[in-house]
Order: C-alpha cells, then structure tokens, then sequence
C-alpha cells in the first residue's frame, strides 16, 4: 500500500503488527470492534504504551481513539529515531512486546535509536530480554545490519507481576536498505548456551534448573555451558520470579532459542498477568529446567534457520530487503508466521513463494524484497 492509502479492519487481532506495517508503509490505519463484545472492551494498556511507543519515535504521527476505545485511527509519521529515550511498558506485557517493533522501526530511523524500557523483562506470554540478545539481534546480520552496534544491556530485571526491571537498547540506523540473503543450511547443533536467572529468590533456583536441563543435554554433546544470573536488591525488581533461556547454536552459525519461566503464585494486583494464562504450569525449579530444554529439542527436530518464535521477524526482514531474491528455510509454519506473511502481502505488496521440502521436512520461501529504503535518514 502506498501513502495516503486508508486501510480498515475490525477486531484486535495482528493489532501490533498492523501497527509496524502501517508505520513503515505510510498508511492510515483504521480499526474498528476493538473487543466491542468483550466485558472489558477497547484497547489494553499495552495497545495503548505501544501507540505511545510509536509516537516517541516518530514526528508527525497521529493517534484518534473514542471514549470506549473500541475504535483506532492510526495515522504515521516520519521515523527520526532518538537518543536517551525512556518508555515505561507497564506490567500487562513484558518488554518482549515491544522490543521487535523496536528492532525493525528502529533500522530506518532519521537517526539511531537508544531507548531505555522499564517493566517486566521475563514472563511467561512474550519473549524474555535474554532471547533477545542472544538470538534476536545477531539475525541481522544475515541482512547486512552491522551487529557490533547493536545492543541490549539488562540494567535490572524484573518478574510478574510487578516488573520493576529495566533494559537499554541501540538499534543503528540502515544507511540505504537491507541486504536480501539466501539462508537455507541449518547446519549441525555444535553447542548450547544458556541463562538461568533468579530474582528475590534463593541462588539455588538458577542451579536447580541447570542441573535439570543438563541432564538433557549431556546425553547428545559435551559443549553445553548454562550461566546463573542472580540479582539482589535494587537490581532484582519488585517481584520474586525465576526462568532460563536457552540457546543452540549450529555449525553455520544459527541460533534456536526456548525458554521457560515461572509462573506467579500471586497474580492480583494492577497490570498482573492474565488469569487466562496457563496458570498451571509447574513451579518446580526443575520441572522448567526439563520443559525448555525439551521445547529446544524440538525446535532443533523441526529444523530451519530461525526457532518458531523468531519466523515472522524472518519473513518481515525478507520482505523489507533490496529488490532481490531472498530464500530462507524454517520449520513447520507457526500460526503467527503465516499470519504475518498475509500482512505483508496487504501492505507492502510482497508474496512469498512456499515450497515444502519432504526429505526434511522443513519449508523453504522465496520472496523479492519490497527494496525499502531508509528515507528518513540525513542526506551528507
């Protein structure tokens, strides 16, 4: 879709993703029913922080809602970036929700970004600061995105349902334009990596975990390292919680990430995590230790490139890149990956081709890239 263009939907679904989409390709977003029939209808406090998100780092950009909030014109502005930005997330959604609209507005900002987010860094809905960092930011390199200036520091963290925890990131600016990139070799697991962190709990946590995840992983190779992260004090936030990340990484240089969290054993209390969670998940210390590094082994029998979690920024990144050819080969598509591939077609004109693979079961795409630029940026 081109600028000017006004674009109507109904409902909440994809609203976060319509919402980076209408950004990067100047359309009017207008949404409807937002929860109309719900008991609490409209938009959530994380809508809400996002769309305020979205106007800190932009110059032009306009926000309508009505009094109910069941209905959104979003009408985007010039991205410009910023430095020494603050956001506070809030504790509906975890730092997770916001760090991939972050990453990929950030890359054709005026200038590049530094912001720094408060709220609850790990959870169980969105993906953890640790994923993030540890698999996230280095698949940008696979499109031309120098990695040495792109960070993410976890300055404190913070559990559900309080948060109270605070991470610093640098998104650099794309001169012109994304690299297209052909990634289709996998590659062979060559080791495993790893945190287990733990705040205003006992140390013994983080070990509990390794310990269990371990004995997974030990059967199958030696290069298996896991790091404790504990924090105290004003570093630990305002909530007692504890989870690991995990982290395989293959011979050609891909990373597959699980991770697991605790579940809060008190979930009252403004911005507490939904009741509709699965609140029956294991407490055990060693019971999350086991279930990530099982969710890990699967990620790495359903082969690609990317874990599931990582498919749509894939395909976005695909779709973003120069007017070339880009290939790459994922696993068994996730809802939210085929979602996304229909999103993309609607805004930015982009099909991608899908062609299973039967001997192993993965699926390839090949896409020519929309060739956006970054014309926001200073012209020397």
């Amino acid at each position: 879709m081109g600028g000017g263009d006004v674009l109507r939907v109904r409902g909440s679904q994809q609203l976060r993703l319509r919402l980076v989409l209408a950004t990067l390709s100047g359309s009017t977003l207008r949404v409807d029913d937002i929860r109309a029939r719900d008991a609490a209808p409209g938009l959530r406090d994380h809508e809400a922080s996002l769309l305020r998100l979205l106007e800190k780092i932009s110059h032009g950009s306009s926000v309508e809602i009505n009094e109910t909030g069941t209905k959104l014109k979003y009408k985007p502005g010039i991205l410009v970036g910023g430095r020494n930005l603050v956001h506070d997330c809030g504790c509906s959604r975890s730092i997770g929700y916001f760090l991939e609209p972050l990453l990929i507005l950030g890359l054709f900002g005026k200038t590049s970004l530094t912001i720094s987010l408060k709220g609850i860094t790990n959870d169980v809905t969105d993906p953890s600061v640790d994923a993030f960092r540890s698999t996230t930011l280095p698949m940008l390199k696979q499109f031309g995105v120098p990695t040495e200036d792109l960070e993410l520091k976890i300055i404190t963290r913070g559990a559900p349902p309080l948060g109270g925890g605070e991470v610093r990131l640098k998104v650099p600016m794309v001169p012109t334009s994304l690299s297209a990139a052909t990634w289709t070799d996998e590659g062979m697991v060559k080791r495993i990596r790893g945190v287990a962190y733990s705040t205003r709990v006992s140390p013994q946590m983080a070990n509990r975990m390794i310990d269990s995840a371990r004995g997974i992983f030990n059967r199958l190779l030696p290069d298996v390292y896991i790091f404790t992260d504990h924090y105290t004090g004003h570093e630990s936030g305002k909530s007692p919680g504890y989870g690991i990340s995990l982290v395989a990484e293959t011979t050609t240089g891909c990373m597959l990430s699980s991770e697991k969290a605790a579940t809060p054993l008190h979930q009252e209390g403004d911005g507490a995590v939904d009741a509709d969670t699965d609140a029956r998940e294991p407490q055990l210390p060693e019971d999350i230790g086991l279930q990530a590094a099982l969710v890990l082994l699967e990620e790495i029998k359903q082969g690609g490139v990317v874990d599931s979690t990582h498919q749509a920024l894939l395909f976005m990144l695909c779709a973003l890149s120069a007017e070339d050819v880009s290939k790459v080969r994922v696993g068994k598509l996730s809802p939210y990956g085929i979602q996304t591939l229909r999103l993309i077609k609607e805004f930015l004109g982009v099909q991608f081709n899908i062609k299973p693979d039967p001997a192993s079961g993965t699926v390839i795409l090949t896409c020519v890239g929309s060739g956006y630029k970054n014309f926001s940026r200073k012209v020397s």
